[in-house]
């Protein structure tokens, strides 16, 4: 009996920045004159890049080309590596503070019963407490398509039983077979 030989492949990813920074340091800035500005935030007026290249490495720090394509491009004399520790540590920050919001969806059908509708709307509030979006749909089965009226009266009912958590923030519409209508909480943050 012959055996069939298994293989696997592991692929890397490499994980990107929000910000990429690219700027040109030291001996890479070539342009005949250079606006430059002192770490305290001074502008020390215009000057060679290789003037500006020596008064930053007198002060120990790196010549930064910040404004490549002003006239003449502006440069700033800085610590390069606390600024890119600095950029990154408010990128993550900005990254936890983001809230994603999610929508659930509650399908019905037109001919739910009132205990399942009242499970369906307790199940809409707890998910607009904890601050999602909500998409309550009904699907129109063979004849009754001929009564969409009542699936918009049954999301119309919907809508007002999660009126204190909730807005209506579109109105029930049919879109093919079905009939949705999105809830928004009240008290976005």
């Amino acid at each position: 009996m012959r055996m069939l030989g298994i293989r696997f492949f592991v692929v890397y990813l490499e994980v990107l920045t929000i910000a990429k920074l690219d700027h040109q340091l030291n001996e890479e800035i070539r342009d005949k004159e250079l606006r430059v500005i002192g770490p305290d935030g001074a502008q020390l007026g215009i000057m060679s890049a290789a003037q500006a290249n020596a008064l930053a490495e007198e002060q120990e720090m790196d010549l930064v080309k910040i404004s490549p394509n002003a006239v003449p491009p502006v440069c700033k004399i800085m610590d390069y590596s606390k600024f890119c520790f600095d950029q990154k540590k408010r990128e993550k920050e900005a990254k936890k503070n983001q809230k994603v919001v999610e929508i659930k969806e509650i399908r019905m059908s037109p001919s739910i019963d009132t205990n399942d509708l009242n499970t369906k709307v307790k199940n809409a509030q707890k998910f607009l407490k904890d601050g999602n979006r909500v998409k309550v749909s009904v699907r129109f089965r063979g004849r009754e398509m001929a009564h969409t009226n009542l699936g918009e009266k049954l999301l119309m009912d919907f809508a007002q039983a999660c009126s204190e958590l909730a807005n209506m923030e579109k109105n029930p519409k049919l879109e093919g077979r079905f009939m949705a209508m999105f809830l928004a909480p009240k008290n976005s943050k």
